[in-house]
């Protein structure tokens, strides 16, 4: 699929041909799905945790249980970043693309299964490896498909898709919370929620059937073979002076987004979750029926955060062609920042669902449409879902401390702590003071090069 010559008043769209939308509909479902079983665990986490865990086991315990296992996710989603991103650009990214897909598919599956939590972490580990692979070949395989003058656009509108993927989950946890108040077993609801998030397995056939490889990456890789440009390499990529700026950098600029939105916001449903749960407690409702109560209100939480995460990523993408990545990076990078200390110093009510959970949302997601953008425009078509896999990913190592630094934070801070209520305030307070790890995307942004307008790296023996 080749690009078709364009001109600058043209919309984006419209500068697409039926290849083109076929190979961005792939990547995007591709992607979608991923976030959606993303969300899936967040949502479930926790009553996997009091599942799996002991009788009455301390909550704070849990929450710290919780921070664990999404440290394992997390990591296992960096090593399966640092691996498919590299095979991609050996083989090819579409191939690898499905690979990834349904090695998540079927391990979010048998997370389902899970009878202690080790088990239980095993399993997330090998989801994090599938995961981890999707976003650098779905950007690099957009990146290389589409016209030069489309592709800033439609890389937004790909993570912005993202937020359709975690809108569902939270339907999803809605629907069993509400199923688990009258219908499935109280405390299975986690269960039924693993189980729907593998049927984006059957995506992987549709994948391997019908979509080609960019015709960009097929020319540039027959003729790195004659001209020795290797593919794929991590010793090229941090070994030329050319890339591993880019990639050291690029990987802090992540490391600060990913820590802020895994390590912090998206613990937000735990919050939304104990602050609505003493509400229920004080109405009466029946204590057989919290659980599915509370499931169906931390999904209306996610839904809202989503639904503000989905502006914002297309308002970064709007902004960042019109403006450049960096300033808008640097906008969005300070207002993350207070918008996840606002949600956690002030969330108190009902209400705060449908206004400060939207506006971190916001902020936190709109960071991720800017990586989509101009991560793959730091790197050459050899590199190019190495170089991206690399920073979106490797950072996840480091990312990885995030949940669980949380998890030991709150724990350090609630003790002594006799009361629910403040063992809560504890929670508030380790998101308040990790919410300063955005700032470190402001002391990376003036290192990286802005990629407003110039052309894609080209390669060189």
């Amino acid at each position: 699929m080749t690009s078709q010559p364009t001109t600058a008043v043209s919309p984006w769209w419209r500068q697409l041909n039926r290849g083109h939308w076929f190979v961005f509909a792939v990547a995007s479902l591709a992607w979608l799905f991923d976030c959606l079983d993303q969300q899936l665990f967040i949502l479930a986490r926790n009553s996997a945790m009091v599942a799996l865990s002991p009788p009455h086991t301390d909550p704070a315990l849990l929450k710290a249980a919780g921070s664990n296992a999404t440290a394992i996710f997390v990591a296992g989603w960096a090593v399966g970043g640092l691996i498919f991103g590299a095979v991609g650009d050996r083989i090819g990214r579409a191939k690898t693309l499905a690979m990834t897909v349904l090695l998540y598919s079927v391990f979010t599956g048998l997370s389902a299964f899970a009878t202690s939590v080790p088990m239980f972490e095993f399993f997330r580990f090998l989801t994090g490896l599938g995961v981890g692979g999707v976003f650098g070949l779905s950007v690099a395989l957009v990146a290389d498909s589409l016209p030069d003058a489309a592709r800033p656009h439609a890389l937004g509108v790909l993570q912005a898709l993202s937020a359709v993927g975690n809108v569902s989950a939270g339907l999803i946890s809605i629907l069993v919370g509400w199923l688990e108040t009258f219908k499935i077993a109280p405390g299975s609801a986690w269960r039924w929620m693993f189980l729907i998030g593998a049927l984006p397995a059957f995506l992987c056939v549709f994948i391997q059937i019908r979509l080609r490889e960019p015709e960009k990456w097929v020319k540039a890789r027959a003729a790195g073979k004659v001209s020795g440009v290797r593919f794929g390499s991590y010793a090229v990529l941090l070994g030329d002076v050319r890339w591993r700026s880019r990639a050291l950098i690029g990987m802090l600029l992540c490391v600060s987004g990913v820590i802020g939105l895994w390590g912090i916001g998206f613990f937000s449903p735990e919050l939304t979750k104990d602050v609505i749960g003493r509400m229920l407690k004080s109405e009466g409702i029946p204590p057989e029926k919290l659980a599915g109560y509370g499931t169906m209100w931390t999904g209306l939480s996610l839904i809202c955060q989503n639904l503000g995460a989905f502006a914002g990523m297309m308002i970064f993408t709007k902004l960042a062609s019109q403006y450049g990545r960096k300033p808008v990076f640097a906008v969005a990078f300070v207002c993350a920042m207070l918008s996840t200390i606002g949600v956690f110093r002030f969330f108190n009510a009902r209400g705060d669902i449908f206004w400060m959970i939207p506006l971190m949302g916001f902020f936190q997601l709109s960071l991720f449409a800017g990586f989509a953008i101009y991560l793959p425009e730091l790197f050459p078509v050899s590199l190019r879902s190495t170089g991206t896999s690399f920073c979106y990913n490797v950072g996840r190592f480091v990312a990885a401390a995030g949940p669980f630094f949380m998890g030991r934070l709150t724990t350090a801070l609630a003790a002594g702590a006799v009361t629910p209520e403040a063992k809560l305030q504890a929670f508030r307070n380790a998101g308040c003071w990790m919410s300063g790890i955005f700032l470190l995307g402001l002391i990376a942004l003036p290192f990286l090069p802005e990629t407003k307008g110039r052309p894609l790296p080209e390669d060189s023996p």
